[in-house]
């Protein structure tokens, strides 16, 4: 396992992290002591960062658990301040005011919550999780943290960008006021390569990549019938693509198989930490058979250069799938109301948030 140093710490991370979205169901049903299983295993194998949040359900409790009846070296923790959400909008299609989205002593008593749900005395990273670009002179969120992290209940604050929105992120990754940025890295999506992940290294800010594989899509496991359950967060994601261009799109990728990566998804992770301004990759994880995989292709390293080049210009498709589940027309909701249940697929279907 490789690892990197966190911002100016002596803490050395895993360059593949535990996201931990997928322990609340999100992507289908699973026991809760096989989740809890799932964590040990990848701590097991030299991972030491699981990614989390006030917002993922029961996420944060499982992960407790799995802290608790842990032998080992605690993990670096990361969790998620839990936004507020104003009358008809959440806040992650358009942006609530901060002081709506973060009011004055919620930042603590989500941090709080957090600890308790956590079993924890400290959390290692905690990150506003909504973060908008005009929140860094606004509200009363970055005081909360910084009083927070004086008494010891964090230890480094980041934030996580809302969706797409990287070049929102610049003005507070130059201030000096945050130790890290999580946003959407994988080949669709490369645009954090271009000015915000250099950005980061020069102000020495830890960048965690999410979304590598594109909630899954970029393993090749989306067919034409493939059907979600009605809950399963990709139930209305990929048909905004729409789905047949996106599967077109995937189709494409399969030139560079086998020769530069065994499978889909080990070219999407190579791909994602070919630039050394990434500093972990994080991708659910709660299924051992996929840990194992995505831990391998994180161990081959990165895509040659020219290759890494050449995918980064050519395969790059600037969607934003999340528009139709913040704000979908009638048809896509009526069409919502007929997915049926998960199909069974073959291949890499590890996930992340």
């Amino acid at each position: 396992m490789e690892y990197t140093p966190f911002a100016n710490t002596h803490h050395q991370l895993s360059k593949i992290a535990f996201g931990a979205m997928g322990l609340n169901c999100a992507f289908g049903n699973f026991a809760e002591n096989d989740l809890i299983k799932s964590i040990h295993h990848t701590l097991d194998q030299g991972v030491n960062v699981i990614d989390t949040a006030r917002a993922y359900m029961d996420s944060e409790k499982i992960v407790g658990k799995a802290l608790k009846s842990w032998s080992g070296d605690l993990p670096f923790i990361a969790s998620k301040a839990i936004p507020s959400e104003a009358p008809n909008n959440p806040g992650w299609g358009i942006p609530n005011p901060a002081d709506i989205a973060y009011p004055e002593g919620s930042i603590r008593k989500s941090v709080e919550t957090s600890l308790m749900t956590l079993n924890l005395d400290t959390i290692d990273l905690m990150q506003l999780h909504q973060f908008w670009g005009q929140f860094h002179d606004e509200g009363t969120w970055m005081s909360e943290l910084q009083d927070l992290k004086q008494e010891g209940k964090i230890k480094h604050i980041g934030i996580s960008i809302v969706d797409h929105r990287h070049d929102g992120a610049l003005s507070i990754v130059r201030s000096g006021l945050i130790d890290s940025v999580q946003t959407i890295v994988n080949i669709f999506d490369p645009l954090a390569f271009d000015t915000l992940i250099p950005a980061c290294q020069q102000s020495n800010v830890f960048v965690i990549a999410r979304c590598i594989l594109d909630e899954g899509g970029l393993t090749g496991m989306l067919a034409h019938d493939t059907k979600f359950d009605p809950g399963d967060f990709r139930a209305d994601y990929f048909e905004h693509g729409p789905r047949s261009e996106y599967i077109k799109r995937v189709e494409r990728l399969k030139q560079y198989i086998p020769e530069h990566a065994e499978s889909l998804a080990e070219l999407a992770i190579r791909y994602a930490i070919s630039h050394p301004g990434v500093s972990t990759a994080c991708i659910s994880m709660h299924i051992p058979k996929f840990a194992n995989e995505n831990i391998k292709s994180i161990a081959k390293g990165p895509l040659p250069e020219n290759i890494f080049q050449e995918i980064r210009r050519n395969h790059r498709w600037l969607h934003n799938l999340y528009e139709g589940k913040y704000f979908p027309n009638e048809q896509e909701q009526a069409d919502n109301l007929g997915v049926g249940s998960f199909k069974t697929m073959q291949g890499n279907q590890s996930l992340e948030f």
